[in-house]
């Protein structure tokens, strides 16, 4: 094609003339390789899948149809993932990926050409005439995949990120080779000797002494050479920068937030982590596949369209490849579980479904669905629209069914019911050890099978247990909202204690489950020990959970004063919380969270709701001190 305006001849290359070429770069410059990394491999995990549109609201998944086989297997050993994992990287580095059509077995195959080894050659700047390769051969244009970006001056090619990139990786390449040199060899001296003027005269055999212990010395950063002596009043003066003034940690991290701008990642997740927080790095991955690689996920999509689809046999009308994005923009298990009981009003999986996730066997009567009698036709939407009418639970397990709204006069401050808590538990405990420790004295001589023994009151100490940390919850749970109600909410307007109920008796059984099992794992370890000193073992580990029963009451009591806490300042309609660090000698990472603010839904930095969270790691809420305070 020629004309006005038009070049003939005209030569589009993807590489610029550079002696610093981009394969260089992504070998040598690991903040470039982790970008790219990032992306390709993000991308290359999802799969693609083929798809007709059946309608505007239906779609059917094709698997047998060429386009699908090809993604497949684009070349004979090549999986999906190598080959995605290519495109994107040679976009993101060349702004350009090249593919080659060729027939084999009479299918379409694709063959990744790296960027380096082909160009678009002659025509102008709207269409080449054809592809030329480092090996000679020319291919047509119809007979090449040529995905590529923008550039400003045709429409042949694109331009690379890395060019406008290009100074600050050499900035960062030199840097790191003058590093590599102050610290070859171990850590050279730079510097002066500086010798006094009155120092008496040094003839050539002092001078070469004197040169060639300093160069054992300097050279050899210190290890062969030993402690230098200067002698005569001598004196070193340091030259040159240290690694603190020279800025190097600083340099190495701007270059990598600019490498990461220049590629539109968030630097929280590619491992900078200055002003990351537990919530605003999980926002973060919630939007990585609609806004980092969502462009380049629809671009793909579309050029498979326009560029290979064509080619392929078969009925095409309609057909379509998506990447598979759905797995990774749902929610936890949870947050599905909720949304889809939520959107069909009840209940949504089985009892077998829920036990064959968890690679249990069916059991008889497992195959329909239970429906809550809260949730009947033309009744509630949800399971969760409300929480259980207090009357209705088991008035067996000591729950205090308290329906007023005022502060309760028996109700004490946060310290003595915690402490009434504490007594409570142990004296439960030590109760329980000693039935244990009459049951196996009451046995024949030898040790008895102890965790039997154990096992057999295992229902009623649960029941038991729950019915405790419950009553005593339920005081707790009071003590933290009245906390906040004192302050905001005087009259309690909008918010009753009754609505707690559910969730603190979940907690008691989750907290007596734990202290079951802690009992059952210190039963099971004398059991395995044996021996003549069985008894003595046991007595031991009987004190041990009783102790531990401490530790627990205050890990529960954090907890439910939280949580009522909480409960209260979300009815007032408060939409701050504040970390108040408590204590003694509060944990490291409670104490840096010392002041730290978020909204009334969102989590602290330690990925805490509130302070004794059972839903974070253990080692953030067991045995926490600390509290919240909550303003609008």
């Amino acid at each position: 094609m020629t004309g006005a305006g038009v070049t003939p001849g005209y030569a589009a290359m993807p590489l610029p003339a550079a002696p610093w070429e981009y394969e260089t770069i992504w070998r040598t410059q690991p903040q470039v390789r982790t970008v790219i990394g990032f992306l390709a491999r993000n991308i290359a995990q999802l799969g693609i899948h083929t798809f007709r549109r059946v309608s505007d609201t239906d779609r059917e998944r094709l698997t047998d149809h060429p386009l699908a086989q090809l993604l497949a297997s684009p070349m004979p050993g090549m999986t999906t993932y190598r080959f995605v994992e290519r495109i994107v990287s040679d976009v993101a580095l060349y702004d350009s990926w090249y593919g080659i059509k060729l027939k084999l077995n009479g299918k379409l195959q694709l063959l990744p050409v790296p960027p380096s080894l082909i160009r678009p050659y002659g025509g102008n700047w709207i269409r080449p005439d054809h592809y030329e390769t480092a090996g000679g051969k020319d291919f047509a244009v119809e007979d090449v995949v040529h995905i590529h970006g923008y550039a400003p001056d045709n429409l042949t090619v694109g331009s690379s990120p890395i060019e406008s990139l290009r100074e600050l990786l050499l900035e960062s390449s030199e840097a790191a080779r003058q590093r590599s040199q102050m610290w070859k060899g171990g850590a050279r001296l730079t510097g002066v000797l500086q010798r006094p003027e009155d120092a008496p005269e040094w003839g050539e055999k002092e001078k070469k002494r004197f040169r060639e212990m300093w160069r054992t010395f300097s050279q050899g950063g210190g290890a062969e050479g030993g402690t230098p002596i200067l002698e005569d009043g001598m004196t070193y003066q340091a030259v040159g920068f240290n690694p603190e003034q020279a800025q190097y940690i600083e340099s190495r991290k701007l270059t990598r937030e600019e490498v990461s701008a220049a590629y539109f990642i968030p630097p929280p997740l590619i491992g900078i982590l200055d002003h990351a927080t537990y919530s605003n790095i999980k926002e973060q991955h919630a939007h990585l596949y609609q806004d980092t690689l969502g462009p380049w996920m629809v671009m793909l999509q579309q050029e498979i369209l326009a560029q290979i689809l064509p080619d392929l046999p078969g009925n095409n009308s309609d057909v379509y490849a998506e990447f598979n994005i759905d797995a990774k923009l749902r929610g936890s298990f949870e947050e599905q579980a909720v949304a889809a009981s939520t959107a069909t009003g009840r209940p949504w999986m089985t009892v077998n479904e829920t036990r064959a996730r968890n690679n249990l066997s069916a059991i008889e009567g497992g195959d329909s669905l239970i429906t809550p009698m809260n949730v009947t036709e033309g009744g509630l939407a949800s399971p969760r629209d409300t929480a259980p009418d207090p009357a209705a639970l088991p008035k067996a397990r000591g729950l205090a069914l308290a329906k007023s709204s005022t502060r309760p006069e028996a109700l004490g401050d946060f310290d003595a019911e915690q402490d009434s808590l504490i007594a409570a538990m142990e004296a439960w405990s030590e109760s329980q050890m000693k039935k244990l420790l009459q049951a196996a004295g009451a046995k024949a001589d030898g040790m008895p099978d102890l965790v039997a023994l154990w096992a057999a009151g295992e229902d009623d100490r649960l029941a038991q247990l729950t019915a405790l940390l419950a009553s005593h919850g339920y005081s707790l749970a009071q003590v933290g909202a009245w906390e906040v109600l004192d302050k905001w909410n005087p009259e309690a307007a909008g918010w009753t204690p009754d609505v707690m109920l559910a969730w603190i008796l979940a907690a008691a059984e989750t907290h007596a489950s734990a202290h079951e099992e802690a009992a059952t794992e210190a039963v099971a370890a004398v059991q395995e020990e044996g021996g003549d000193g069985w008894k003595a073992a046991l007595v031991v580990a009987a004190a041990s959970w009783v102790t531990s029963a401490a530790l627990r009451s205050g890990t529960v009591s954090t907890e439910l004063r939280s949580f009522g806490g909480h409960d209260a300042a979300s009815a007032t309609g408060l939409g701050k919380k504040t970390w108040r660090a408590g204590g003694r000698n509060p944990r490291v990472t409670h104490k840096a969270l010392d002041g730290e603010t978020v909204s009334l839904g969102d989590v602290f930095g330690n990925g805490c709701r509130w302070p004794g969270d059972g839903m974070a790691k253990p080692k953030e809420f067991i045995n926490c001190k600390c509290h919240l305070d909550y303003g609008r």
